[in-house]
């Protein structure tokens, strides 16, 4: 089967963009993967929107005359609201950052551009759109549940980043295998103003479909709201406001958000409702991470979110799981709980994300046998190496 095309509409007052954006993506538009179309303003791009109903995906720059990138966003839906948009700006706009994400948009990227980051995230947009489109095809024509369910899974990967940080002085791994019965699991993996880096999981209530939609709204706002706060209870607490104010679903989600600085080993978090970390020494030792008192999100606006900081030592790892992990049963219905768990880390002392975040799947699929998967299972590892810096 031929590879998919895409049409891809640039939104931005620089006019050396256009240039280096066609030279630069060179080979994608000689194999016909990509073809770019390009505006000046937020103006421009409507017209161009309302005149070629072919583009599928917006990249803007959010400071731009006439009419900026936050209004462009605004109105994008009234042309198509399935057209995707990732927004371009500098950290020191942060601000509007959160705004944008807030009303809409995929993901971000930030000047000056690095061209293979930006690849990345086109990517993973247009994974996301691809499976959208399909979610829309189907929701007419579902003669099944499994077959909602194997939509909600590809909606559910689409989002999930699959490159992950590994540095000398520290790394960082997750991974995701979904259950028939599609729970909801996400993680994400932030980069942040000065070096630092956000961590995410988080579990959502209900199954298929509807849970996949309220997993992806959930990680949009959440990754809005981390950009420029250095509270991480704030972010849990604009979180929680937001998806309550449409959450006419009754949905929720539970969900642990810190924030890592490698200079410090700090990790400061905060967690709605979310399974507690371990914190696990480079003997073997672990302990849960102190819980924060939040509840889930999405269930009453104007609660408060405390937050709480431990280190992460040299050689130390923080791991971080959902439900499908501890709760995983056996033929006997019996649970793999945190005794197991802990058991892993004692037996062979974590050395490397990547492979502690598997060991755990192994354990987990060694213990279940042939019993059915009945919930996500859904592991992020932060492994700090011995020297610390």
């Amino acid at each position: 089967m031929a590879e998919a095309s895409y049409k891809i509409l640039v939104v931005d007052d620089e006019v050396d963009l256009e240039p280096l954006m066609l030279q630069r993506m060179r080979r994608d538009i000689r194999s016909g993967r990509y073809s770019f179309v390009f505006a000046h303003n937020g103006i421009e791009a409507l017209e161009k929107l309302n005149e070629d109903d072919s583009i599928d995906m917006v990249l803007s720059d959010i400071n731009m005359p006439q009419m900026d990138g936050l209004t462009l966003l605004e109105q994008i839906p009234t042309v198509d609201p399935n057209i995707k948009s990732v927004i371009v700006s500098a950290y020191g706009d942060m601000k509007n950052i959160r705004t944008a994400m807030n009303r809409g948009a995929f993901d971000f990227v930030t000047k000056p551009l690095d061209f293979a980051d930006l690849r990345i995230t086109i990517e993973r947009t247009l994974a996301h759109l691809t499976e959208w489109r399909a979610a829309l095809a189907s929701r007419d024509q579902l003669v099944s549940l499994q077959k909602e369910l194997d939509v909600a899974n590809k909606m559910q990967k689409s989002i999930l980043p699959t490159s992950f940080p590994r540095r000398d002085d520290y790394e960082v791994f997750a991974h995701m295998e979904p259950a028939r019965n599609v729970g909801g699991d996400f993680y994400d993996v932030i980069n942040l103003e000065n070096g630092r880096i956000g961590l995410c999981i988080a579990d959502v209530s209900d199954k298929g479909v509807p849970a996949a939609l309220f997993m992806m709204s959930s990680r949009t706002l959440l990754k809005g709201a981390s950009i420029g706060c250095d509270n991480p209870g704030d972010v849990l607490r604009e979180v929680n406001d937001l998806l309550r104010e449409t959450n006419d679903t009754e949905m929720f989600v539970t969900l642990l958000y810190g924030i890592f600085d490698p200079a410090s080993g700090d990790f400061t978090y905060a967690n709605g409702g979310h399974n507690e970390p371990l914190l696990i020494r480079p003997d073997g030792s672990s302990s849960l991470l102190p819980r924060t008192g939040g509840i889930i999100l999405g269930v009453m606006a104007g609660m408060e979110f405390a937050h709480n900081t431990v280190n992460v030592g040299p050689g130390d790892t923080l791991f971080l799981y959902t439900d499908g992990v501890s709760e995983a049963m056996n033929v006997t219905a019996e649970e793999f709980g945190m005794e197991r768990l802990a058991a892993i880390f004692a037996e062979t002392p974590p050395s490397d994300a990547e492979q502690t975040t598997m060991a755990v799947f192994k354990a987990v699929h060694t213990f279940a046998g042939e019993t059915p998967q009945s919930d996500d299972i859904t592991c992020l590892t932060l492994h700090r190496s011995e020297s610390g810096s």
